[in-house]
């Protein structure tokens, strides 16, 4: 059986479980994503939703992307950590925070979307596919 991806808040009162491997990962350089973030990126990996086992109360903030479709940012109502996404416009999918992650070392980032938006004070991986905004598809 296969090793789920286990994570969660600082404090602990958000937990998931997530069976299956990430669909997408990616280090995204948004404005969004760096406010949020506090750098010069989010770090993220997409999940299918079907294997998502999620436990305490989170707080939820709806944003409108570029794209114009409603976006939705989970975040812990003890420690405030931001640490999952859901977006309307793709409910099979749950997107989480690469920090959050129990063994972050699991993550393995595959690309780079909204580079057109990055920072010279924030490099990152030079051999990562780099998209302009979101990838096509």
């Amino acid at each position: 059986m296969e090793k789920p991806y286990t994570g969660g808040c600082a404090c602990g009162a958000i937990r998931y479980s997530i069976l299956g491997e990430p669909l997408f990962s990616n280090h995204c350089q948004c404005r969004d994503c760096q406010r949020e973030s506090g750098s010069g990126h989010g770090s993220y990996a997409t999940f299918a939703r079907a294997g998502v086992t999620l436990t305490g109360d989170a707080r939820h903030w709806d944003m409108v992307a570029d794209s114009g479709k409603v976006k939705t940012r989970g975040f812990c109502t003890q420690c405030g950590v931001a640490v999952y996404m859901t977006f309307a416009a793709q409910p099979d999918v749950f997107t989480i925070r690469a920090a959050s992650l129990d063994e972050p070392a699991r993550y393995r980032p595959q690309a780079v979307t909204f580079a057109a938006r990055g920072h010279e004070w924030d490099p990152l991986d030079p051999g990562l596919v780099k998209f302009e905004g979101m990838p096509p598809g």
